[in-house]
Parts: C-alpha cells; sequence; structure tokens
C-alpha cells in the first residue's frame, strides 16, 4: 500500500498518512512557466496498492488536473491499482440539466478519472447520490454523519434537541443524524429566486425552545445557512449551530456565519481550511482522517467499507 497526495489537503493526507504508519510517496508536483502542471514520482510503484489523495475544492480546476496526471503518470509507471481518494468531490452540484443546453458536469469529471486510469474512487459525502453511477469503476461513499453524531452528544447535553434539514433535498442525511442522536426532526422549505440566493419562507416542525442542529453536505456562500438559522431563532429556538461536511465557505461566507445567529458551525477538513476559517471563533474543523484511512486500510486488505456505518 502506498499513498500519494496533491496539494489540495496535505494536512488531511499527513494525518492519514500518520494513522496508517505510511509515509507518503515522494512525488514531485510542480508549474511551467505558463501554469502547466508536471508530476514526476519519485519512488517505485510497480505492482503496488496506491492512494491518490486530492480533493477537488478551490481552485477545482488546478487540483482537478493535479489528480487526472497524478493517476496519469502512476498507471505509467506500472502501479497495480490506482484509488482517487476524492474528501470532497468538486461539480458535484451539476449532477443534472437544471435547463436547456446545460452540461452534467458530474459526469464529465466522472468520466475524465476513469479514464485517467483509475481503479476505483473513495469520497465522503456525494451531493447526489446518483453520482455513483456515473462512474464505470468500483466507487466507495462515506459519510460524515457517525463523526457528526458522536460530537454532537459529546457537545451537547441537553435533551432538547431538533436536527434541521435545511432544504427539502436534505431531509435523508439530517433524518440520519436525528435517529443516531436520538432528536427531533425539522425542515426548512425555502424558495430559491436566483441561482446562489435562497429565501427562507418556512419551517416545517416544532422549534420553539429547542436546540436546533442544521446539518448539510456543503455550506459554499452560506446564504441558504444563515437564512435557515434566522427563520429557527424568529420561530422561537433557544439556540441554533450547523454541521456541514465539506466547507467550502468562498468569498465573505466566513463573515456572513460570524454575524448570523449561528453559535457554532462544525466543518470537515475535507477541504483544506483558509485562514478565515482558522482564526474564526465560531467555526471548527472536525477530523476525518481517521474515518479516511479506516476506509483506505480496508481497500487495501479487501474487506468491507460499509460495516463501517452499521
Amino acid at each position: 500500500m502506498k499513498i500519494l497526495t496533491g496539494n489540495s489537503n496535505r494536512p488531511l493526507a499527513e494525518a492519514i498518512s500518520a494513522r496508517l504508519s505510511t509515509p507518503l510517496v515522494k512525488a514531485q508536483i510542480r508549474r511551467f512557466s505558463d501554469n502547466e502542471i508536471f508530476v514526476e514520482i519519485l519512488e517505485n510503484v510497480r505492482g503496488e496498492d496506491v492512494f491518490v489523495i486530492q480533493s477537488t475544492s478551490f481552485p477545482a480546476n488546478d487540483h482537478l488536473m493535479e489528480l487526472l496526471i497524478t493517476i496519469d503518470a502512476l498507471r505509467r509507471s506500472s502501479a497495480q491499482r490506482i484509488t482517487a481518494v476524492i474528501p470532497y468531490y468538486g461539480y458535484a452540484r451539476q449532477d443534472r440539466k437544471t435547463g436547456s443546453r446545460t452540461p452534467i458536469s458530474a459526469k464529465l469529471v466522472a468520466n475524465l478519472i476513469t479514464q485517467a486510469g483509475a481503479n476505483r474512487v473513495l469520497t465522503l459525502d456525494l451531493h447526489a447520490g446518483q453520482i455513483q453511477g456515473f462512474f464505470d469503476i468500483p466507487l466507495d461513499n462515506l459519510y460524515a454523519g457517525p463523526d457528526f453524531s458522536r460530537d454532537i452528544k459529546a457537545t451537547f447535553k441537553s435533551s432538547d434537541l431538533t436536527v434541521v434539514s435545511p432544504d427539502v433535498g436534505g431531509v435523508v442525511r439530517a433524518r440520519a443524524i436525528a435517529k443516531r442522536v436520538n432528536a427531533d426532526l425539522a425542515i426548512i422549505d425555502k424558495r430559491r429566486e436566483a441561482a446562489g440566493v435562497s429565501e427562507v419562507m418556512n419551517v416545517i416542525g416544532d422549534v420553539r425552545d429547542r436546540d436546533c442542529i442544521l446539518v448539510d453536505d456543503i455550506v459554499d456562500s452560506a446564504g441558504t445557512l444563515c437564512n435557515a438559522a434566522v427563520a429557527l431563532k424568529e420561530q422561537g429556538a433557544r439556540s441554533v449551530s450547523a454541521y456541514v461536511t465539506h466547507g467550502v465557505l468562498s468569498g465573505g461566507a466566513v463573515a456572513r456565519v460570524a454575524a448570523a445567529p449561528i453559535e457554532k458551525l462544525v466543518i470537515t477538513d475535507s477541504i483544506q481550511p483558509t485562514e478565515a476559517v482558522r482564526v474564526s471563533p465560531n467555526v471548527r474543523p472536525l477530523s476525518i482522517a481517521t474515518l479516511m484511512a479506516e476506509a483506505m486500510r480496508r481497500i487495501a486488505e479487501e474487506t468491507s467499507v460499509s460495516s463501517l456505518f452499521d
């Protein structure tokens, strides 16, 4: 078993490497003067089971190309099996045609990874489950829910907990966590007036005098999350916190969260935290290194990955 990392999230790769007691493969990833990416593997990987850790986060296109070129370099170096470990799968929100003459970019990216030479993919909390069907190679989709549930149990001692889905599409995710922490469930009904802009319309469920926990897979501009927090407070919620797997947090999202009635936003380190996230008093990263490392170990040993979530 060999582990290789790109430049998207080296701290996570090093944490995974430490948990598996397997040093990272020495490799050189650099750019020519015109910004073309060059990858050279500096160790023998012939016949090896190689895991490439690379989130396709900002800058998404650069990190995606790094991943593809690294996979190609490994394939041409006679690696026996190449697993693309993608903690955050970029372009996942473009999983269907939203209008006439629009792309399904999530499928295109799946094709690129497959054609580059990956033999399987390991990822975390895909935005849409059907993306698994976009791949013609095995894909293991891990879930941050159990880690979130353990953290919620350790953090919240109140019995008046309500897990809230910020939209109808996230109900399954929120229900699973609510069941694990023995909490009630509520749903935010929102109407999106334009792309990137959301307006909270209604809260389905009783949240008065409850400690509410918003659960989602991606927080980008944080507009939906902040509007949901305001709506919950208006309905009499005692407190509002949020647990989100992928903290994209682009633009002024961190400041937006700080100004909103959200006591604490917990995100995983599937995306390397920015400086704004690191210094924010109400954004807390939660490491997924142990989860990813255990899944990688099981893949290498050809044992069950799904039993991680039993």
